[in-house]
């Protein structure tokens, strides 16, 4: 019997496991799979599935694409990688709260709108004051609202803002009466393009950007059904939430 044995066929010859650097110091080794893809492979894959997902894809989701068992990390620096082979184009590929997802480079909009010229929902400045006090305060109550712009808010406004899927109550405070504590959905973290709370831009530009006629925000989303009627706001701190279904993703300080 001779010595020396005899080369495997080509289809079972291992891949070379080099590795390439991802990203924050993060190895992504070439053959992730044991053979049966290679990571460029896998990154098509992960293309494919984001291009045509409706919604944002959380890491979890995206796990179940892969063959073999991948950290978050490896998967974060593929995720990195594949967006770094879209910069330069029309589209880029974004983090945002709810996970991952292509969009239009803003740059586009104007002309993507030619195909669609529907007009954009409008929110009258109220509702986005509304807004932009839940967004800093949270969360908050209707009282706390109303406290903050000195007027009465009119529970359209706040029904308004849950329609359009911005807004939640997350839980009661724990006074008389319990009243309603309210604040901000990863919907709305979705559709300004953040991932968390404390990417929303300082207060000032908010208020200029309602001294604007808030047409970033109206821009945003689909149409939702609801009046605009008038409401008012209030910070409040040091909340105590009871029988919350939810908890905000974060607290901005106010």
């Amino acid at each position: 019997m001779s010595g020396q044995a005899d080369p495997l066929p080509q289809s079972e010859v291992s891949l070379p496991v080099e590795a390439e650097s991802g990203t924050e110091g993060v190895t992504i080794p070439t053959d992730l799979f044991g053979g049966k893809m290679n990571t460029e492979q896998f990154k098509i894959v992960l293309e494919t599935a984001l291009l045509t997902a409706t919604e944002p894809l959380t890491v979890t989701e995206m796990k179940k694409l892969s063959d073999v068992s991948l950290d978050n990390r490896q998967l974060e620096a593929l995720l990195e990688e594949l967006a770094q082979g879209w910069q330069g184009h029309g589209i880029e590929l974004a983090r945002v709260a709810s996970g991952w997802r292509f969009r239009a480079k803003p740059d586009m909009q104007p002309y993507l709108d030619r195909l669609n010229p529907q007009k954009p929902p409008r929110y009258s400045r109220v509702v986005l004051e509304t807004l932009a006090i839940i967004a800093y305060h949270q969360p908050v109550t209707r009282g706390d609202i109303e406290e903050i712009r000195g007027v009465a808010v009119s529970s359209q406004v706040l029904k308004t803002l849950e329609a359009r899927g911005w807004v939640e109550v997350v839980g009661t405070r724990d006074t008389p009466g319990k009243p309603e504590l309210f604040a901000t959905t990863k919907q709305f973290l979705d559709d300004l393009n953040l991932r968390a709370l404390q990417e929303l831009p300082p207060l000032e530009e908010i208020g200029a950007l309602l001294d604007q006629g808030g047409s970033e925000i109206r821009t945003l989303g689909a149409p939702e059904k609801g009046a605009h009627a008038d409401a008012s706001p209030s910070s409040s701190s040091q909340d105590s939430v009871v029988e919350s279904s939810a908890t905000p993703a974060g607290a901005v300080p106010g």
